[in-house]
């Protein structure tokens, strides 16, 4: 799972990117933390993790990743070589998802003025600002793919008819300042057209409202306007003060949960930052627990067993048998792997098995 980190300049993205990446304990069994400079894999907090190694001891946890690709040049008129220009797009177009931090606070903590690229705090405009920027960076990927696809179609080639189809529905609308997005193909084979194209607007995107410190839960109207900007569009905001997640990424496990508890949160902004990019991309959790370690791995919604497998290794899905599978909840009813199959709990599906979100697998396979 891939997040691109977007936003302007000075409303906090790369204080955010290093807090969140700056995972200290957390990553002690995790094994990377750091790619280079400019992304950072970041454990996912689970609860869940914690309750299957209670049952079935082993030697570590290894919990899912959110990788974080910290995008920078964005600025009114980076589509035209402002800023950094198109410097962004290589990375963002890898990304499954975008993260836009938008700055909801008028003064930085102690006081400090921070100044506005535009000179006032306008997190709506500053919205509107990126994916303006995102979608004219679209329109000119899909104006320059266009001849070509064009002449592709003159023998017959089936992909360059679909593409062809597509970027004359797309391009309109972006051309109208809507993401390619909003457009809606039913066809199998224009959908991949689509997922060819690597446009920057087709992927979801979250917002993260950067909050003062005086509103760790964004309350406030500032951020209140980005949480209705954010379901407006079928998103969600997510309230983050980067300055005390900051401090709180320096923190131990006490000292941590006690600077929770005076201002006010119930955990540091990760992990709901993870459930909503969780939630934003479909995808869902299954373990694996043994005597080395217990893991999470992350799948889409309405996973097959075998395309789970996967996820583990590629011949785990060519040489799939059957998946031996029980839920985190069994497991707390019966306390352990040898009880849970003598309840009749312990279920043997098949290639056709949907993946359940919570499940605890062994995978048979042949070689």
């Amino acid at each position: 799972m891939k997040a691109g980190i977007v936003g302007l300049p000075n409303v906090g993205k790369s204080t955010l990117f290093n807090a969140l990446t700056n995972v200290g304990a957390l990553a002690a069994n995790y094994p990377f933390a750091t790619i280079d400079p400019n992304v950072g894999v970041v454990p996912i907090p689970d609860p869940r993790l914690d309750i299957i190694q209670s049952y079935v001891k082993t030697q570590k946890i290894i919990p899912a990743a959110l990788e974080l690709v910290d995008i920078a040049g964005l600025v009114r008129g980076a589509s035209k070589g402002e800023g950094k220009g198109n410097a962004f797009l290589g990375h963002i177009k890898d990304v499954d998802a975008i993260i836009q931090v938008v700055r909801c606070f008028e003064k930085a903590p102690g006081g400090e003025d921070i100044t506005h690229v535009d000179g006032t705090v306008d997190p709506i405009r500053d919205i509107e600002t990126i994916e303006l920027e995102l979608i004219l960076a679209d329109l000119q990927t899909c104006e320059n793919a266009l001849p070509k696809a064009q002449r592709n179609t003159r023998g017959g080639d089936r992909d360059a008819i679909a593409r062809v189809k597509v970027l004359e529905k797309i391009i309109p609308a972006l051309e109208e300042g809507k993401p390619a997005r909003s457009v809606e193909f039913a066809d199998p084979e224009h959908q991949r057209a689509v997922r060819m194209l690597s446009l920057i607007t087709t992927k979801p995107i979250l917002y993260i409202a950067n909050v003062s410190d005086d509103d760790p839960n964004g309350e406030g109207e500032l951020a209140q306007r980005v949480k209705a900007h954010a379901e407006s569009v079928g998103s969600e905001m997510v309230p983050v003060c980067a300055r005390i997640e900051s401090e709180l990424s320096e923190l131990d496990d006490e000292d941590k949960a006690e600077m929770l508890a005076d201002m006010g949160m119930e955990e540091p902004a990760l992990a709901s930052l993870a459930r909503a990019a969780y939630r934003l991309l479909g995808y869902q959790s299954y373990y694996t627990a043994g005597e080395k370690e217990v893991r999470a791995w992350t799948v889409p919604i309405g996973c097959k067993a075998p395309q789970a497998a996967g996820v583990i290794h590629t011949d785990f899905e060519k040489g799939f048998i059957r998946v031996e599978c029980y839920s985190v909840d069994d497991l707390i009813e019966h306390e352990s792997e040898k009880a849970i199959k003598e309840a009749g709990k312990l279920r043997i599906e098949g290639k056709e098995y949907t993946m359940q979100d919570a499940d605890v697998c062994h995978f048979l396979f042949s070689r």
